[in-house]
């Protein structure tokens, strides 16, 4: 009996929470301490979260905002529509959402493009916030 193509889809679905261990399994990620002590050493924070959670809840002094729909093309260090931060594939990036799971995803399609260092803030915006670290209104 041949297998159909929707048969063979059925192979390859995984869940979300499935997705998010075999991404997240691939790089370590960090805390809010340790994500303001690297931007402190030069890491490049860089906030993903939409706009009316930005203008509700305030901003990382310092980090680069690029909504997620953006966010290859910005930090690509190859591609014509770069940020002026995005400098090299050795660049320390740290992808920070709203509570750490957009961000997980967005950081595997940076490794994709070959940011090696890309990782993500564990527990996201919100983690940073009840970390007592600063917040700009």
């Amino acid at each position: 009996m041949a297998v159909s193509d929707t048969d063979q889809g059925h192979q390859d679905r995984v869940g979300i929470d499935e997705l998010l261990d075999r991404v997240r399994a691939g790089y370590d990620r960090i805390g809010p301490e340790e994500a303001a002590a690297e931007a402190a050493e030069g890491a490049l924070l860089v906030d993903i979260r939409y706009a009316a959670l930005r203008e509700k809840d305030g901003l990382i002094p310092g980090a680069l905002v690029v909504e997620r729909n953006e966010l290859e093309w910005r930090l690509d260090p190859q591609g014509s529509h770069r940020a002026p931060q995005a400098v090299s594939h050795d660049l320390r990036v740290v992808v920070i959402c709203n509570e750490g799971y957009a961000s997980s995803l967005a950081v595997a399609s940076l490794r994709q493009l070959g940011l090696h260092r890309a990782t993500d803030l564990t527990g996201g915006f919100q983690a940073w916030r009840a970390a007592g670290l600063p917040v700009a209104h």
